[in-house]
């Protein structure tokens, strides 16, 4: 069964599975003392969990230790949260926990109302795939498509239903309109009702010495997000991302976990554009689809990163979907706690760690079906949490500090998008930030990692504050994956927020940066977004301390000055800052 414990300040604080579910809600507990709980059960009385009560909520230290850190990232990844997924009855706990922690170590909620939440509501859309189905078909002969296996497909239309009757198909090449790098893959193009077949990623990763985009590194318009945003501002009918590993810098895998099963959009998103279906293929059907057409995939592949690439009908191809959607709409939180400046209280340091995950989903590999999340995203929030600690139990800064644990960034960052578009603080009062996601157990290292390096001048300050404790900082050593465009800190930069994006190094102290690279390519192509991305009691936590005693001094440092960093000239978010601020 599963039992729910309320305790103070929360309505749902604690649940354990303990075999076969019982109708059981918890009754609200905002006026009981901490020490009371209240069970509300229908059917059967709740039984004690087999491994005895679960330690909620534990002492910790205002100084970082790995202890701590242990505590809270196991906590969080606990298959008692089913994996955190946003909206979930049982996901959604998570964030009564933070909350809890949060005014557990002395904070004031920062949430709206007085509280500690940020309700962000969403639609979530569950295809049924029993009776939807997607095809191509070359010259009326279907392909077969298998879902999950040669193809995955959704849509975001927040609807009951959608079909695409036979669309003919073109290739987009990257599918980019950038007009400052002077790209244009639709430049006299009318694919109004048509299904586009788009490469990830942008042409700077195939050309990374050309001088276009940003070379190796990946800009906004290499990220699926854009890919479908662009293929519905053109009028397309459906849009097909052919996956390849090494631009899309993760496995089949990944594809397959992240877009099967529950797909949010903000419900203040229903009104956009979106295609009618959005999916993935695999690499192997595009080329098998390429051939039947007469084309090599290949080819048309290096010619699509040379500018002026002219589109190309895959004649004779279409495709058919029809899509049956089980639509809800719902609310997920993202979570605020604040430390109060002591002489400048209305200006704000920002931290910022998204807490879900992608819940219980279907896994092929195992019996194993709840995606913990352990690195991404226990590690971070529990990052955040550790800072607040800190903060909490010393003289207040000259500037607040408010800490925001964010929902659904599974999804698209949309809780943090939400919380950018409906800020606690004012964005002209929010001095910067600092976002942390996946972070790795590499232990202690010689280095701090930037992703985005070059972008912003909290990045100077970061380097002073590691230099002088004898570390040096790097940038992001696989730019062509995007990490800068695919966290939450991008929502407020896209907003013009001055965000860095750091976390621990590389360069381990004693086994050097093959130890570190191991680490994280074991964690990219076994762990991420798969069941087995779970807490372990071996890892190294050593260089959790040394980064949050690193980003302690630093964010301290900023709540206590009068600066005002700025995105560096020639940034793309520049203009934005520069604007707001005046």
């Amino acid at each position: 069964m599963l039992r729910y414990v309320g305790v103070a300040g929360a309505s749902l604080i604690w649940l354990a599975a303990c075999g076969e579910p019982a109708a059981e809600r918890v009754t609200d507990a905002s006026d009981m003392s901490e020490s009371e709980v209240t069970v509300e059960t229908v059917g059967t009385e709740p039984e004690a969990a087999p491994d005895g009560e679960w330690p909620f909520h534990q002492d910790t230290s205002p100084e970082m230790t790995e202890a701590d850190f242990a505590y809270r990232i196991s906590t969080l990844a606990d298959d008692r949260f089913m994996g955190r997924a946003p909206g979930h009855e049982i996901g959604e706990t998570a964030a009564d926990w933070i909350a809890e922690e949060m005014r557990r170590m002395g904070l004031e909620p920062a949430g709206e109302d007085g509280g500690w939440f940020q309700n962000v509501p969403l639609i979530e859309s569950t295809l049924d795939e029993a009776v939807s189905d997607l095809d191509i078909t070359m010259n009326g002969e279907p392909m077969g498509l298998r879902m999950g296996q040669d193809v995955v497909f959704w849509t975001q239309q927040p609807v009951d239903s959608v079909a695409i009757d036979p669309s003919d198909m073109v290739f987009v090449g990257y599918g980019v309109v950038a007009p400052e790098f002077g790209w244009n893959d639709y430049a006299g193009l009318d694919v109004t009702g048509k299904t586009v077949v788009i490469l990830v990623n942008d042409p700077g990763y195939a050309r990374p010495d050309s001088g276009l985009f940003n070379g190796s590194a990946m800009t906004y318009y290499g990220r699926w997000t854009y890919k479908y945003e662009e293929a519905a501002r053109q009028g397309a009918a459906g849009a097909i991302i052919v996956h390849q590993t090494e631009p899309a810098s993760y496995g089949w895998a990944t594809v397959r976990n992240s877009w099967s099963g529950p797909q949010f959009i903000l419900a203040s998103a229903a009104d956009e554009p979106f295609v009618d279906v959005e999916g993935w293929i695999q690499l192997e059907i595009a080329e098998q689809l390429f051939e039947a057409a007469g084309l090599n995939f290949a080819e048309l592949a290096e010619a699509a990163a040379e500018p002026g690439f002219t589109p190309v009908l895959l004649d004779g191809a279409q495709m058919t979907a029809s899509l049956q959607n089980d639509l809800r709409t719902l609310s997920s939180r993202n979570v605020a706690g604040r430390v109060r400046g002591s002489e400048r209280p209305d200006e704000h340091v920002l931290f910022m760690a998204h807490w879900d995950h992608l819940g219980e989903r279907l896994n092929f590999a195992s019996d194993d079906n709840i995606y913990n999340g352990a690195v991404d995203n226990a590690s971070g929030t529990a990052f955040i949490l550790e800072l607040a600690e800190a903060f909490a139990a010393e003289e207040a800064p000259a500037r607040s500090l408010i800490f925001v644990a964010v929902t659904a960034e599974e999804q698209g960052l949309l809780g943090s998008d939400y919380y950018a578009q409906n800020p606690l603080v004012p964005l002209n009062q929010t001095v910067g930030g600092f976002n942390f996601d996946a972070i790795l157990p590499v232990g202690e290292t010689e280095n701090v990692v930037v992703i985005g390096y070059g972008a912003s001048q909290m990045e100077d300050m970061l380097r002073e504050e590691a230099e002088a404790r004898g570390r040096y900082l790097s940038p992001d050593p696989t730019p062509e994956a995007g990490f800068f465009y695919r966290s939450d800190h991008v929502s407020m930069a896209r907003r013009g927020v001055p965000m860095l994006y750091a976390k621990g190094g590389n360069v381990h102290v004693e086994f050097g940066e093959a130890h570190g690279a191991a680490i994280a390519n074991a964690y990219r192509t076994r762990d991420y977004h798969q069941p087995s991305d779970e807490f372990d009691d071996s890892w190294d936590l050593a260089g959790f301390v040394q980064d949050g005693e690193l980003f302690y001094a630093l964010s301290r440092r900023l709540a206590e000055s009068d600066e005002w960093p700025n995105w560096y000239e020639g940034n793309e978010f520049r203009g934005l800052r520069d604007a707001m601020m005046e």
